[in-house]
């Protein structure tokens, strides 16, 4: 049973929502950086009382029995961080980036971006 609900509002005026930045294209099982960022257009307040406390990614494979894959996690602290991360990694076929972050006072937002591979 779901018992919270994920925000996913890539509009201009939406701070929260996650931008992926990967490339267009990558090849099978090559390293290629992965930039997660909140607040790309509109910048999040990064304070004691409002900030962004983590950023996971994860990837659904495309074929795959068991998705998705758990990628990595990174936890943000007030103040001194800023929600923005990057990061290298590689898959062997096509699928699906996956970001979620978790404001502390807006909840979880989510958004996703497709990796093309090719030859």
């Amino acid at each position: 049973m779901k018992t919270y609900e994920v925000q996913n509002d890539t509009s201009k005026t939406e701070k929260h929502t996650p931008y992926i930045e990967i490339p267009s294209e990558v090849k099978p099982n090559e390293p290629f950086q992965v930039t997660v960022q909140v607040g790309k257009d509109i910048p999040h307040p990064n304070l004691v009382e409002h900030h962004i406390k983590w950023i996971q990614v994860f990837f659904e494979e495309e074929g795959r029995a068991f998705n998705p894959i758990h990628i990595a996690t990174f936890d943000l602290g007030p103040t001194y961080a800023e929600p923005k991360v990057t990061f290298t990694m590689k898959v062997p076929k096509n699928g699906k980036l996956i970001a979620l972050e978790y404001c502390n006072i807006h909840g979880l937002w989510e958004n996703s971006a497709d990796v093309k591979v090719s030859e």
